[in-house]
């Protein structure tokens, strides 16, 4: 029988129910965080409000002020079935690309009565989404939203997270469908007792879409492109990390979003640009990085890309290591569980 790779191991790696996080740590710094260091292969573990000890003066940590919308609407079809609409992307003026269920049973061009007295239109069906447009202007969705939306959270949490429970700390810029979860740790005692260390703090702003949670697939070898994300990196936070990097000290990045948004917006020798765009950039094992130095982020779902992005910043074999220590060792995992920081 063929021995299974370091990487196949980790990518089908098996999670006891239990540590599947339901709730965020209270206060939210005060979750477990286990430290792995690449150079020597050591772990170890800490609370999260200790990564204090690892961040120097001169560095600079990069939040993902994203903020997560409630984009969960419920309703009925008119002959009195329940609908279930969850907003994904604007794509015109009222038009927005959303998950629908019961998608097969509902007609092109009928009108769906949402909770609220709000009304929908099914305008085209795609393979997974549909295409919907709203009775609407975008400045009454806003207010619609946060009367009759409610907050879509990942099917393995059992629980009604409340709305300001599944966001961060610093959460401004709305456009997500999921938080960027490594950023949910960070209370705002934390980030000023950084700031005033002398650690530089800012922000890139990436929509988390559906795609963060969409399994790799078999073919996932032969693609060179993963779902599409937009994402902002500002003039001053170009400006900032790029003087980090000159300085030699180190860039922090909190979470695979904000990996993600820092190694898109980089050129080839590693200077940092500002950008608004859409990225598809699959980072997994090989991959050449450019400006992240460490790396804050959660303990993943198995078959998902974002275990080939941390196995590309450490390696497999340490990313799997570190994976059965933090079973054996009773972190929680997920979304609302605990964190690592690759040193």
């Amino acid at each position: 029988m063929k021995r299974l790779s370091a990487l196949e191991e980790l990518l089908n790696y098996e999670l006891p129910k239990h540590l599947i996080a339901q709730k965020l740590s209270d206060p939210r710094d005060a979750c477990k965080l286990l430290v792995v260091h690449r150079d020597t292969g050591t772990l170890e573990d800490k609370c999260f409000y200790q990564i204090k000890e690892y961040v120097k003066p001169g560095d600079v940590l990069v939040l993902n002020n994203t903020k997560v919308l409630k984009a969960r609407i419920k309703g009925r079809r008119k002959t009195g079935g329940a609908v279930e609409i969850l907003l994904v992307r604007p794509l015109r003026d009222n038009v927005w690309e959303c998950l629908l269920k019961p998608l097969r049973k509902i007609k092109t061009d009928e009108v769906l009565l949402l909770n609220g007295g709000a009304e929908v239109k099914l305008l085209e069906r795609t393979e997974r989404t549909a295409i919907v447009e709203l009775g609407m202007s975008a400045q009454e969705l806003d207010s619609y939203l946060d009367d009759w939306g409610e907050v879509p959270t990942p099917p393995y949490i059992r629980r009604k997270v409340p709305a300001e429970e599944y966001q961060t700390v610093f959460a401004s810029k709305p456009g997500a469908v999921a938080a960027p979860t490594a950023g949910l740790h960070f209370t705002e005692n934390l980030l000023q007792d950084l700031k005033n260390m002398g650690v530089k703090v800012t922000y890139v702003t990436l929509h988390v879409a559906l795609g963060t949670f969409e399994s790799l697939g078999s073919d996932w070898q032969e693609k060179s492109e993963l779902h599409q994300e937009t994402f902002f990196v500002s003039a001053e936070t170009a400006k900032t990390v790029n003087e980090v990097k000159e300085s030699g000290h180190s860039v922090f990045a909190v979470g695979t979003t904000v990996v993600r948004s820092l190694e898109s917006a980089a050129c080839d020798d590693g200077k940092l640009k500002a950008v608004f765009s859409d990225t598809s950039l699959f980072i997994k094992p090989g991959y050449n990085w450019k400006v992240v130095d460490k790396l804050v982020t959660n303990f993943h779902l198995p078959q998902t890309s974002l275990l080939l992005l941390v196995s590309s910043f450490a390696t497999p074999e340490l990313i799997l290591k570190a994976y059965r220590h933090a079973i054996e060792e009773e972190y929680k995992f997920y979304s609302l569980g605990d964190a690592m920081l690759i040193l």
